[in-house]
């Protein structure tokens, strides 16, 4: 990993041209619209950018693009989507080859393919502030005229040119500026850009080859054919499981945990419809994807405990905190923060991370269907729903039979293992149940909260044993620790009387 500095920051923005693409672009007075109380002009800027990707653009595909950029805000940027209009911008120092750092957060979609300069995009950019009454800045806004043609020392081919304008807000600026904004917009014959990024418009159409992966898009699948319901719910987990990548290496919130969930669904997935998949292939693959979870779970599991300890600490009155208790939970939580980081880079580093990868591009482009299950239909789902759904009720009756204590709170965790499973075999088969399998994903979930709320108090009273124990060696008062492993046992008691009711509603639902 590269030791430079770099940082991240989220862009939230609208592009907009001329509304028939041809009519040159010309930027309203936007002074008084909404709390636009001045506007200020910045002057002008002329940014030279040369973008990077693999020879068969996936980086563009999946909406990313990499720069290397001077002028203005010099230096790399990588783009990462995270929503329409929202984006990840993580930035490094300018050099003469791409940054490991940000070669390694798109190495996922890469898959070790080289990446080359790909295009040369010239702007010149009128830059405007949008500030209200105390001088707080709204919004960047940029007019910005653009030339793209190949990179220096290629053959510079047919050369593209625009201009369009760009709306970035503030830090912190609520985004219903966009829509006080946009009426004077479209006033002066503005649209919303139909690209995405300046790349994708310069190799739109057949400027410089190439389509705008925004507005390519797959078909649903069938509903009523349980086949392509399963491989259609795999292709979306095993997409998540790329497109959080980066998110989980930068310690993006909550990606590792919405990882976590997509190798998850797989693994559930793989199992509850294995009649309809060849298991000399997907029980390979279960094995890797339950390896991935675990490597991000200590990650995921440390993040619950240091919030649910802090959250209950602020509960309590301050004569009941004694010694340095939040002290000791930040010493703890650094350093393991450290050491289960360290895992999910580790992990998202290996080469075993890029040959699932792989298994899993070969799952959804060449499905292991078994003979038959191309024609299975809905009542192959309802089955398979149906034995997991049956699964989770011999789960949690054992659990509730079992003595309070150590064996009641394994068996527990293994109910709640059983609700996931449950709970993403309802959600996989409801493109073709309808609201049957909605409810009962409803209620399982509901069955599930409860279980992961019991599993959590026992890993966090594992933890407040460690800092106790710590503490009494360094002649700490242990009191407050006391008090919260008592708080979390009673919070764990609860829980166990909630079930059966909870458990109640759920077992009704069935499909």
């Amino acid at each position: 990993m590269d030791r430079v500095r770099s940082a991240t920051a989220r862009e939230i923005e609208r592009k907009y041209e001329a509304d028939d693409g041809t009519s040159p672009v010309r930027l309203p007075d936007l002074g008084g619209a909404g709390p636009v109380a001045r506007v200020v002009d910045r002057g002008t800027d002329v940014l030279d950018a040369v973008y990077y990707d693999t020879a068969d653009r996936r980086l563009l595909a999946a909406g990313i693009t990499l720069r290397r950029r001077t002028g203005g805000d010099a230096g790399w940027h990588l783009k990462l989507p995270v929503a329409p209009g929202v984006r990840d911008e993580v930035r490094a120092p300018l050099t003469d080859v791409i940054p490991r750092r940000l070669a390694a957060l798109v190495r996922a979609r890469t898959r070790g393919a080289p990446l080359a300069p790909l295009a040369r995009v010239v702007s010149r950019r009128d830059v405007r502030h949008l500030l209200d009454a105390r001088g707080s800045l709204l919004a960047e806004v940029s007019t910005d005229s653009v030339s793209a043609g190949r990179p220096a020392g290629e053959d510079p081919g047919a050369m593209a040119a625009w201009t369009e304008i760009e709306v970035e807000l503030g830090p912190g600026a609520d985004p219903g500026l966009f829509d006080v904004l946009e009426p004077r917009l479209r006033e002066a014959g503005l649209r919303p850009s139909r690209s995405g990024s300046k790349l994708a418009r310069a190799l739109a159409g057949d400027q410089l080859g190439g389509d705008d992966p925004a507005e390519e898009g797959g078909e649903a699948p069938a509903a009523g054919d349980a086949a392509r319901v399963v491989l259609a719910h795999l292709r979306e987990q095993a997409e998540a499981v790329v497109a959080l990548d980066p998110g989980a290496r930068l310690g993006t919130e909550d990606a590792v945990h919405q990882m976590r969930v997509a190798t998850r669904r797989l693994r559930s997935a793989l199992r509850t419809y294995g009649r309809l998949l060849d298991p000399r292939v997907t029980g390979p693959l279960g094995t890797e994807l339950r390896w991935l979870a675990v490597e991000l779970g200590a990650d995921r599991d440390r993040e619950v405990v240091v919030e649910r300890l802090r959250h209950h600490l602020d509960d309590l009155p301050r004569p009941l905190v004694r010694g340095p208790v939040r002290a000791r939970l930040r010493i703890w939580s650094n350093r393991s923060r450290a050491e289960t980081r360290r895992r999910v880079t580790d992990a998202l580093d290996s080469e075993r991370h890029l040959a699932l990868l792989g298994r899993l591009d070969a799952l959804v482009t060449d499905p292991p269907l078994r003979q038959g299950a191309a024609e299975a239909s809905e009542k192959a789902l309802v089955k398979a729903v149906r034995r997991d759904h049956e699964r989770l009720a011999a789960r949690i009756a054992h659990a509730l039979a079992t003595d309070p204590g150590p064996a009641r709170d394994a068996a527990l965790h293994e109910a709640r293992k059983a609700a996931k499973r449950a709970r993403y075999a309802a959600e996989a088969a409801a493109p073709a149940l309808g609201k049957d399998a909605k409810r009962l994903a409803k209620r399982l979930k509901a069955v599930q909260t409860v279980l992961g709320d019991h599993q959590d108090s026992v890993l966090t009273r594992n933890v407040l044993r460690q800092i106790s124990t710590q503490a009494a060696v360094a002649g700490e008062a242990t009191f407050t620790y006391g008090l919260l492993y008592g708080r979390e046992e009673a919070r764990a008691a609860e829980g166990e009387r909630q079930l059966a009711g909870v458990w109640e509603e759920a077992a009704k639902a069935t499909p």
